[in-house]
Formats: structure tokens, sequence, C-alpha cells
């Protein structure tokens, strides 16, 4: 049975390798650009596992509904 990897090791390798592309090039703003990265399919998939109901998804997120309507703006999420 093949081993499945989890969120953690799937972030971990990926940081790798950015930081190995970037080849001597001193990074800048990596926290902003990980949760940029993240937040959008999280939002994404939430709302879809929630069929659009926000106060569901605000729920299964531990976040208020209104600070999650701002993140469903910012990020152009249509529900």
């Amino acid at each position: 049975m093949e081993k499945k990897t989890d969120i953690p090791d799937c972030i971990n390798e990926s940081l790798d390798q950015y930081f190995k592309d970037l080849d001597g090039e001193h990074p800048t703003n990596v926290f902003d650009m990980v949760i940029g990265i993240v937040e959008k399919p999280l939002l994404t998939y939430i709302m879809g596992i929630s069929k659009g109901n926000q106060s569901k998804a605000a729920e299964i997120l531990g976040l208020n509904r209104n600070t999650l309507r701002k993140k469903l703006k910012q990020h152009k999420i249509d529900i």
C-alpha cells in the first residue's frame, strides 16, 4: 500500500523546491506568498463541500462569517 503524504509534508517539499529554484537569490515575503497560495484553494474547496453555504463554511474554517466574506471577495471567489 502506498503511503499517503500529509499536508505539512507537501508544504515542506514545495518549500524545499522553491528555495532550490531561487539559486542564490534572496527570498522575500515568503509568508504572504505561501498563505496566498494556500488560502484560495482552501476557501474554494470548503465552499464546495458546504455547497456555497457561507455560515457552514465559516464554521468549518473556524472563521467569522464576515471574515470569510471578505476573503472570498479578496480572492474573487464567486459562490
